[in-house]
């Protein structure tokens, strides 16, 4: 490994505290440089040693920038930041509306799939949950790829980016879609060490260390993790030249052939989906115009006393959906070249004991600044259908939507082209809370708000409509029986409502 040889006297954990000012390019980073070949060495397996040592120089190359920028302090000039022009978003509606399948041939996707379902209450990968007909977000990504391979004559691959967390998970998962018609690629993004706040040390002391001292760093470590593992590579020596990339848990998240039309005829080597926003989308990154540029701005980076700025519709108007379509071989090239250096987001965490530790990460989004004719496209919402919490999934899982090979397909008897807003409280918030509180899934094709809070149980065959609201007081229950339709209800108290 590149980096110095280790020295015990740096080895100070947790409690050190390091003057940053004259540490910034010197001890702090000196002292980590120590530990990172510490780390490296107590890696026994040649080979994971040798992919070890890799990640560990980047992480170090992330680290000693993250120390820059704190020395230089704040380089963001709020001033010279405005709304986007007219020519760095384009409308979904100018898109090509004739396609070339034969640009498909060129095609791959990737799922970011690093992801853990721990808000919801799940231990395992966040796509094996079952989220409409059985089906789980990965069952449903599979099925949409395959419908294209078979129904088109075409071979899209599909890539799975994991994390040390997801790796063995997915692996698992993958194996029953063997007769299915994709070719499914796995690689795992990095393992990064977390960091002490106090001390600028990472937190495992070897290899093997406990999981919870390191952390995958952000969907931004997707370029460095494509191109290290060889999958960059593969991907160009089979002829791929585009790659569409998104989360996992975004149902919306589909391969449109109008957007890749329009790239292969604008040459364009970057497009980043994003859609308007609305007032649950107001912490979502947002493309800006810096100094003539097209940059990704997330809240991470906003100076405190202009979140609110950022937060407002007015200025920026639109939000980062994730979903990306990126030229491989200008990929390739930058990699070759300038490399990819993303925005850092400081992640704040505590340990199970308490202690202030962070994790430096990266937006895949942030890329489009180092790509020609970069820009945003503003595509319709229902790209954007991520399941983040049980009031997504009890959506995904209604009648709101049935499923066409593998993709979700709005009700048709749904009068608007709005989705309910659904509002379920802390009773809701796990999985297995979810699933005992419906003993089947409510009709809401004309529902318009649900909002419910407290120890509430829905029966089966349960019908909603307008505007439904549902508050069960602490030490109270309410059940709704079977067969109930409640159309524009105020519901509060300690019922059975056998009388509804």
């Amino acid at each position: 490994m590149s980096l110095m040889p280790r020295s015990d006297s740096f080895r100070v954990r947790g409690t050190s505290h390091i003057d940053f000012k004259t540490a910034t390019t010197g001890v702090a980073a000196k002292a980590m440089r120590n530990e990172l070949t510490h780390l490296v060495s107590t890696a026994t397996d040649p080979t994971k040693k040798k992919e070890f040592d890799q990640e560990m120089q980047s992480f170090f190359y992330l680290f000693t920038r993250y120390l820059a920028d704190r020395a230089k302090g704040q380089d963001l000039d709020w001033d010279r930041i405005k709304s986007p022009g007219a020519d760095q978003i384009i409308p979904y509606d100018s898109l090509p509306k004739k396609w070339d399948a034969a640009h498909l041939s060129k095609l791959a996707v990737l799922k970011v799939n690093g992801g853990l379902g721990t808000s919801m209450g799940m231990t395992g990968a966040k796509s094996a949950l079952e989220v409409k007909n059985d089906m789980t977000f990965l069952d449903l990504t599979v099925r949409q790829i395959e419908h294209l391979n078979t129904s088109l004559k075409v071979d899209v691959p599909l890539i799975l980016m994991t994390s040390f967390n997801t790796h063995e998970d997915t692996l698992r998962i993958v194996k029953k879609y063997a007769n299915q018609q994709v070719r499914i690629t796995t690689f795992n993004q990095s393992r990064y060490p977390r960091i002490y706040k106090e001390s600028l040390l990472p937190c495992p002391t070897t290899y093997s260390d406990n999981k919870t001292n390191w952390y995958p760093p952000g969907h931004g470590d997707l370029y460095t993790a494509l191109s290290q593992t060889g999958v960059l590579d593969q991907l160009l020596a089979e002829g791929k030249e585009y790659l569409f990339v998104s989360n996992s848990d975004n149902l919306g998240a589909v391969v449109d052939q109008s957007i890749l039309q329009y790239m292969a005829e604008s040459q364009s080597e970057f497009v980043m989906e994003v859609t308007d926003k609305t007032k649950a989308d107001v912490k979502g990154g947002t493309i800006i115009d810096y100094d003539g540029s097209v940059r990704l701005l997330e809240i991470a980076q906003v100076p405190s006393e202009h979140v609110e700025d950022f937060k407002a519709v007015r200025k920026f108007k639109i939000f980062n959906t994730n979903n990306l379509w990126i030229n491989l071989k200008a990929l390739k090239r930058v990699m070759d070249t300038e490399g990819m250096d993303l925005d850092i987001i400081v992640n704040p965490k505590t340990t199970d004991d308490g202690q202030a530790v962070i994790q430096l990460e990266t937006a895949a989004g942030a890329a489009i600044k180092h790509f020609r004719n970069a820009h945003g496209i503003n595509v319709p919402r229902a790209r954007f259908l991520p399941v983040k919490s049980c009031s997504d999934l009890l959506l995904i899982k209604s009648d709101i939507y049935s499923l066409e090979h593998g993709q979700l397909v709005l009700n048709e008897k749904r009068m608007f082209d709005t989705t309910p807003v659904i509002k379920l409280g802390d009773h809701f918030k796990k999985i297995a809370q979810f699933q005992k509180r419906f003993k089947k899934i409510p009709t809401i094709v004309e529902l318009d708000h649900l909002t419910v809070t407290g120890d509430v149980y829905f029966g089966k065959n349960v019908t909603l409509r307008g505007t439904v609201i549902i508050v069960a007081n602490e030490g109270q229950r309410i059940d709704i029986p079977d067969g109930c339709i409640l159309e524009n209800r105020l519901i509060s108290g300690n019922l059975n409502m056998i009388e509804l």
